[in-house]
């Protein structure tokens, strides 16, 4: 890489999916901190991070899992739902395992950052205060806007 030249964020993560009589459900986390605490609609996503050189994507997305959630990652047959770019230029890589999980067991991990801005004061956040299933219709009302296709692409699996 040249002085100045920008390396391209790569996030990775794991959509957990279980099968209802009423279709399909997907568990999205909602994005902790001040920014996102009264947002709804686009507050919402998969849970992944960023990785790497000297990682794999899907050794990220199993880490990344654990972290934002507190519980370690499902074991179950990935089903691969490949990539997209986020309107920051993130690329992100998502695959979907079946799996069910009660949302009350997650312990989330926390980030710390300066609040109030130009305080001087630093609090601790959750990742992720919250995670929830919802139907495919549901979870399309509120996923971040780029994250989308990976329903969709789901919905086309299974």
């Amino acid at each position: 890489m040249t002085d100045g030249a920008k390396r391209t964020k790569r996030s990775a993560g794991l959509l957990l999916f279980r099968r209802t009589p009423t279709g399909p459900e997907v568990l999205l986390g909602h994005m902790g901190g001040p920014f996102w605490a009264h947002k709804d609609a686009g507050a919402w996503g998969v849970p992944k991070g960023e990785y790497g050189d000297d990682e794999t994507p899907w050794d990220a997305a199993r880490r990344e899992f654990h972290e934002e959630l507190g519980l370690p990652a499902p074991d179950g047959t990935p089903l691969p739902l490949g990539e997209t770019v986020q309107s920051g230029g993130k690329h992100v890589t998502v695959w979907a395992v079946e799996a069910d999980l009660d949302p009350a067991d997650m312990v989330p991990g926390t980030f710390t950052m300066e609040w109030p801005r130009g305080s001087g004061r630093t609090a601790a956040f959750p990742e992720l205060d919250r995670v929830a299933w919802f139907g495919l219709d549901a979870a399309r009302a509120v996923v971040v806007k780029a994250q989308s296709v990976f329903l969709d692409r789901l919905a086309e699996q299974v």
